[in-house]
């Protein structure tokens, strides 16, 4: 049973040469909430969510997954977070079901829970008939979702997803949403980022807006929106400039 904050992240930052991506990033991620991060292209989101999980030091700060520092307790820390990145890289030569053996084996996981996991997430998230085929020939949701089922495989505690709906057709992003609402339903944590603001309106009991590598808000969902679209809200955040009236006029003129 966890007590206190789910993710805890101070003081975070990251440059890349002249280039700063993460400029002291403060956040606190209550358990079992559905915590949704948002920002525009170059935010520092995936640099951020890649520092959480240990996938990327950080020039400072720390990171807490409950009472484990990711970064002095890492073998400990990542045995209870699952992480689904934006940039999938899975065995593409194995099949689903062997995917997802593999990933159980290299937890140290016992081979019949594994089993008994595997062919419970391959129903759940509509891969039954494709267990045997190779990853390499699924498509990009079923490459979503077997994704996904390698992440919840182990029973993490905290789930990191970076854009887990993006490209994905509405019948896979259903069953990607249901699975998550069940995963919080039993006191777990999702921390994801998405563009998509109607998902994050939908999804997230949380959430926090970043903009130039720092948190510009951050709250409960109707605090951040005040009455307002998340959309609306978020445009006015991060300062986005109306396009000109007067600009590509030509864009509505005949050419004839």
């Amino acid at each position: 049973m966890v007590t206190g904050p789910a993710l805890e992240v101070r003081g975070l930052a990251k440059s890349f040469g002249a280039k700063v991506a993460v400029a002291g990033l403060d956040l606190v991620v209550p358990a079992g909430s559905f915590f949704g991060l948002v920002g525009p292209n170059g935010a520092g989101k995936t640099t951020s969510l890649k520092m959480m999980t240990g996938l990327l030091r950080p020039d400072t700060g720390s990171v807490h997954i409950g009472a484990l520092d990711v970064w002095r307790a890492p073998v400990e820390a990542k045995s209870v977070i699952g992480v689904l990145p934006e940039d999938l890289a899975l065995f593409e030569r194995l099949t689903g079901t062997e995917l997802l053996t593999y990933t159980g084996l290299l937890r140290r996981m016992d081979p019949d829970t594994i089993s008994t996991r595997a062919d419970e997430l391959l129903d759940v998230l509509g891969l039954r008939e494709a267990a045997g085929a190779l990853v390499v020939d699924y498509s990009h949701g079923m490459r979503k979702k077997v994704a996904l089922a390698a992440a919840l495989l182990h029973g993490p505690r905290i789930l990191f997803l970076d854009e887990p709906f993006e490209a994905i057709d509405p019948v896979s992003a259903r069953t990607i949403r249901s699975v998550l609402e069940r995963f919080t339903d039993g006191g777990h944590t999702v921390v994801f980022s998405s563009h998509v603001m109607e998902l994050v309106e939908r999804l997230c009991d949380r959430v926090a807006v970043m903009n130039l590598g720092r948190i510009v808000a951050e709250g409960p969902l109707d605090e951040i929106r005040q009455g307002r679209s998340l959309e609306d809200a978020f445009v006015d955040l991060v300062g986005a400039a109306e396009t000109a009236g007067e600009q590509l006029g030509w864009l509505g003129s005949s050419s004839g």
